[in-house]
């Protein structure tokens, strides 16, 4: 298995008042800048899915690849920016990993557990966490593109509703000492992750 990876920036970030929620700044480092230390010596190659002008998010040293579907279609259109990436860029790749970038805490295991759990014999694999299961940390085949590509267009947009025609694993993770998937979405979660990060270090 031969596993890329995809980070999910082209959202809106409407409950941040909008723009790059990536760049909002923990203990003096984009949120990106943390999700990129965890997620990059988990996989193969890295790209960046996001909108707009890439030019903005150069500093970060990444392909960015925008989503082939219009209108804003959310974390799938972002995955298939991913695969349709890995497909062209990375020929030999099986599968592609995303992830949010707005998780500075993600597993620095995520990608080997979630390629076990497809190795016993799923389809696809998410990540969970307290019993709440998080589909946007997910293991995704590079040959499902095209089944992915015809359900955004015929309107499917919820990851739970795509998911549900395979065999999915669930990897649960612990919570604790702080849960890997602690997401910031508002000016208070930025506040609880600067405390939060205390408890794992800063460059963990």
């Amino acid at each position: 298995m031969i596993i890329a990876g995809v980070l999910l920036a082209g959202g809106l970030a409407r409950r941040m008042g909008g723009g790059d929620k990536g760049m909002r700044m923990l203990l003096g480092r984009p949120l990106l800048d943390w999700v990129i230390e965890r997620a990059r010596p988990q996989v193969r190659a890295l790209a960046l899915n996001a909108n707009g002008d890439p030019a903005r998010l150069a500093s970060f040293g990444l392909p960015v690849v925008p989503d082939g579907i219009a209108g804003f279609a959310g974390p799938l259109a972002g995955v298939l920016a991913g695969l349709d990436w890995a497909a062209d860029e990375l020929a030999e790749a099986t599968h592609v990993a995303s992830f949010a970038t707005d998780a500075p805490f993600l597993p620095r295991d995520l990608v080997r557990r979630l390629a076990i759990a497809v190795e016993d014999g799923a389809e696809l694999a998410c990540a969970a966490s307290a019993g709440q299961a998080h589909p946007v940390f997910g293991l995704w085949p590079v040959a499902l593109r095209y089944d992915l590509r015809r359900a955004l267009e015929s309107g499917v947009r919820k990851v739970d509703q795509w998911t549900g025609r395979y065999r999915l694993a669930t990897v649960e993770f612990a919570e604790r000492p702080v849960d890997p998937f602690f997401n910031v979405n508002s000016a208070e979660d930025l506040a609880a992750a600067e405390r939060l990060a205390a408890l794992v270090g800063s460059a963990a």
